[in-house]
């Protein structure tokens, strides 16, 4: 798939950039304890000095391929993203339509940044803060087609920061599905997952917009009973029995 094969390398003669073209390769296809520096170096044509002048280690040379995926990853499903709809109803539904044809390649290895993060121990490690950036990149970006979504039907701002966390979960769980099973529509299975989601909040929305209107708007039986056209100033008949 585009997205996941190395179209965006620098100059072919950047020892630098080979490196990281070979170090993203290995990494998302074996994982990152089980690829050496000497593969990465033999795969990059350079020399071993080349990947010491420019890393000081393995993982610092990680932790600059797995950023360089994070621009190109976010850029790739933004795009894709905004071409599904003009609606964020569609855009967010569409998103996994994205994700499925990510699924269906070739390449799929599951989420660099999960796979990366699950070989890591430490919160603190350079490759784990990575993995977590790319992650808050994400939902900033699901949050704002969230935003958009409760602006159309008039939903809770509250209630699209809870969507905005549940949708992530939605994306990271199909992908993760997707990688075990090796089963593509496990996009179109979240996505069935994420409509009904969506038609919960729009029917919440609507409820809450009729209770509102209905509390302020006067009942018919109080409109009735006040009195109309009642001479001023006149008071009411005794009830007193005349002698």
């Amino acid at each position: 798939m585009a997205t996941e094969t190395l179209t965006e390398a620098a100059a072919p003669g950047s020892a630098r950039e080979r490196l990281l073209d070979a170090a993203e390769v290995l990494i998302y296809a074996g994982g990152i304890h089980a690829t050496g520096v000497d593969a990465i170096v033999k795969k990059s044509g350079t020399a071993r000095k080349s990947f010491y002048t420019h890393f000081e280690s393995k993982d610092a040379l990680v932790a600059a391929a797995l950023e360089r995926r994070d621009e190109r990853w976010m850029n790739w499903f933004i795009a894709g993203t905004q071409l599904r709809g003009k609606t964020a109803r569609k855009r967010l539904l569409g998103m996994f339509e994205v994700l499925r044809e990510w699924f269906a390649s070739e390449d799929f290895h599951g989420c660099a940044f999960l796979n990366a993060a699950g070989e890591i121990a430490s919160a603190h490690d350079p490759i784990r803060i990575v993995a977590r950036k790319h992650k808050e990149r994400l939902l900033d970006f699901v949050r704002s087609q969230c935003d958009a979504f409760a602006a159309e039907s008039d939903m809770d701002a509250r209630r699209a920061v809870r969507l905005s966390r549940q949708w992530l979960i939605l994306l990271d769980g199909a992908i993760a599905v997707a990688l075990v099973s090796g089963e593509a529509d496990a996009a179109l299975d979240a996505q069935t997952a994420a409509r009904v989601l969506l038609d919960a909040e729009t029917s919440f929305a609507g409820e809450r917009g009729a209770s509102t209107s209905h509390a302020t708007t006067p009942s018919a039986s109080k409109t009735a009973s006040k009195p109309t056209n009642a001479p001023a100033n006149k008071r009411p008949p005794s009830r007193r029995i005349a002698p």
